[in-house]
């Protein structure tokens, strides 16, 4: 993958994993957009980084997606690269929770449809631009998940699933398409109880990028790969382990 002279729209891009994307991406590239639901977030993100393009919108809505689709067909046309990185957690217990549809219903529709709508919106976009790739954001916990999780793990089962069969379907296009596989990554998307477990944002990222310029189609991150291996091996040894980890 050629990271330089693209323009990148990075989904979730004012804190965590995409701001860190965005402020090393933003050096090499002639445009970087990111977007949100936080105004104050995308503005305080450009206050730090002054090239950065900020767009805020709801990407838990369908009105959303549409919304931001339409933004980048008009002022972005240049756009050759996605990146579906928003998401959202709730660490519940879906049968005491009464509040545990709503919270899946947020997490479905961010974590999952929306990369579902994005792709589907830009890809014509997308499409008319070299160096075209959609690269979705997925988790380990796609392959094995974590029992504080009920929903989480299933958006990113679901995308994991989703990205492999879009792959297929346009292996004859000019469109790549990529899954990168974070373990946890110490960022605010833990709410202040980041997992003993978590690796920096940084070096997140930096391993990310460089499987990028290999041009690797499935990237998996840190000890995603051990976990990886672990599954096929002994899925329920790797199930066990994994949800007694703190």
């Amino acid at each position: 993958m050629t990271l330089m002279n693209n323009t990148v729209l990075i989904t979730g891009g004012s804190s965590g994993i995409g701001f860190k994307l965005a402020e090393i991406l933003v050096k090499n590239n002639n445009q970087v957009i990111i977007c949100g639901r936080s105004e104050e977030k995308l503005k305080k993100s450009k206050g730090l980084i002054p090239e950065l393009h900020i767009i805020q919108c709801d990407l838990s809505t369908k009105e959303g997606c549409l919304q931001l689709s339409e933004q980048i067909k008009k002022d972005f046309s240049s756009c050759n690269i996605l990146i579906n990185n928003a998401a959202v957690v709730h660490k519940n217990n879906f049968y005491t929770d009464i509040s545990a549809i709503e919270k899946s219903e947020l997490e479905i529709n961010t974590n999952l449809m929306a990369p579902i709508y994005l792709s589907k919106l830009l890809m014509p976009i997308i499409s008319k631009n070299e160096n075209a790739k959609i690269i979705n954001i997925t988790s380990g916990l796609a392959y094995l998940p974590r029992a504080v999780y009920p929903i989480y793990n299933a958006t990113k089962a679901a995308l994991h699933s989703f990205t492999q069969v879009l792959r297929m379907q346009l292996s004859n296009t000019n469109i790549d398409i990529i899954e990168v596989m974070f373990p946890a990554v110490d960022t605010p998307w833990h709410n202040g109880n980041t997992p003993k477990i978590a690796i920096s944002a940084d070096a997140a990222v930096n391993e990310m990028l460089v499987k990028l310029s290999k041009n690797q189609k499935e990237i998996r991150i840190g000890k995603v790969n051990l976990l990886y291996k672990l599954y096929r091996i002994a899925p329920k040894f790797a199930l066990k382990k994994l949800n007694a980890l703190s």
